[in-house]
């Protein structure tokens, strides 16, 4: 028992992130290719069932890695402090529908089918938890640039790594106004070496955590890349912030 509670007390948001990603890699996903899109959107509207219709992003694992996301920007400081918000509020709008059937919203896919049928297939996304998951998912493209620049060169500029995934991942969505909060934010950016120390956990070396980073980064980049195609066959890919 007592070895039990120190594995726990030596768990990081990476080795967690990375338990949590091995166990969702278990369940099938499968995801219709680009030229059925249209089909899937007839589908929904019809509220058909086909068997050939059959997305899985399993919801609570989902929500649980982005709410690892949450420790590790806390870790960042103050500087990520308006990104923090915005996932923390999308992990608790979709935490609420799932509660509200925990059996039919284990599959994400269902909580977005529930809205499109409810308000229709419009091009303007006024829906709540669509957008929820599109803005987590850019919120996890963001950390996973950042990680990925921090697993290639630990000693990395912070300000220039968070400046770096900022501008390939959310830049392009984000309007002026949250453009403008960023500039600001960047100058609370800790340096590089207090943060890694801080990640990596005690009793591990660089090179170790490094390894631990890449594994990460391994296990997130495809389920990323499968959510983008489920929002990209629901149309709400290209929505932007003001």
């Amino acid at each position: 028992m007592k070895r039990r509670r120190d594995m726990e007390v030596e768990s990081t948001e990476i080795t967690i992130g990375i338990e949590e990603l091995s166990m969702m890699k278990l369940i099938k996903v499968k995801l219709i290719k680009h030229d059925q899109q249209q089909t899937a959107l007839n589908l929904v509207a019809n509220h058909d069932d086909d068997k050939d219709y059959n997305y899985h992003i399993p919801t609570m694992p989902f929500l649980s890695i982005s709410n690892l996301v949450l420790q590790v920007l806390d870790k960042i400081g103050p500087t990520m402090a308006v990104l923090r918000q915005d996932i923390f509020q999308n992990i608790q709008k979709l935490e609420k529908v799932h509660d509200s059937d925990p059996a039919l919203y284990s599959n994400m896919v269902e909580i977005l089918k529930k809205e499109i049928i409810s308000e229709g297939k419009g091009t303007k996304c006024s829906k709540t938890c669509c957008k929820a998951l599109l803005w987590l998912t850019r919120s996890l493209d963001f950390t996973l640039a950042l990680l990925q620049l921090l697993a290639d060169d630990l000693e990395r500029n912070m300000v220039q790594a968070v400046q770096e995934s900022y501008t390939n991942t959310l830049k392009p969505w984000h309007g002026w106004i949250s453009s403008a909060a960023f500039k600001v934010a960047l100058k609370l950016v800790p340096e590089s070496k207090g943060l890694i120390t801080i990640l990596k956990g005690k009793d591990k070396n660089n090179d170790d955590f490094k390894k631990e980073l890449r594994t990460f980064i391994s296990l997130l980049t495809p389920l990323l890349k499968e959510i983008h195609d489920v929002l990209g066959a629901y149309g709400l890919d290209m929505l932007k912030s003001t």
